[in-house]
């Protein structure tokens, strides 16, 4: 039963999410929430660690601020009893370039009383980082 309830928060999260809803983002997201999106800081500067309510939604609204989202589908999600993970096809437009970066994000929830309390997200960070420069990068 709990898993089904986490999996169905995820799919209500990513959908308002895409709306732009943020007051429903935030009644799924706990007060003292730990969030970390891994990836160069010193290219997606929304990425990083967070810790707080207002400081995830701080971090929606930047990265809103650089992209605007085209599309977020959920293509895979597993729950269990405290635990979601998703994998999703992602498409952003960056708004100072009009380019379109496209690329799989893979998120993991942990829950306590219904909301989310621990949220973590890989990508290929390499390629979106690509990408959002516009050219490929000399390693």
């Amino acid at each position: 039963m709990q898993a089904e309830a986490n999996r169905t928060t995820v799919r209500r999260l990513y959908e308002a999410y895409v709306r732009g809803d943020v007051d429903r983002v935030a009644a799924m997201i706990d007060d003292d929430i730990d969030w970390v999106v891994y990836g160069p800081i010193h290219i997606f500067p929304f990425e990083g660690a967070r810790r707080g309510k207002r400081a995830v939604l701080d971090v929606l609204a930047a990265i809103s601020t650089e992209y605007e989202l085209r599309r977020y589908d959920p293509l895979v999600i597993v729950a269990d009893a405290e635990r979601a993970a998703a994998m999703s096809d992602t498409s952003f437009v960056q708004r100072s370039t009009g380019r379109m970066l496209r690329f799989r994000i893979a998120n993991f929830f942990r829950f306590s009383e219904g909301r989310i309390v621990e949220f973590r997200e890989f990508s290929d960070t390499f390629d979106v980082a690509q990408q959002a420069l516009g050219k490929e990068i000399d390693v």
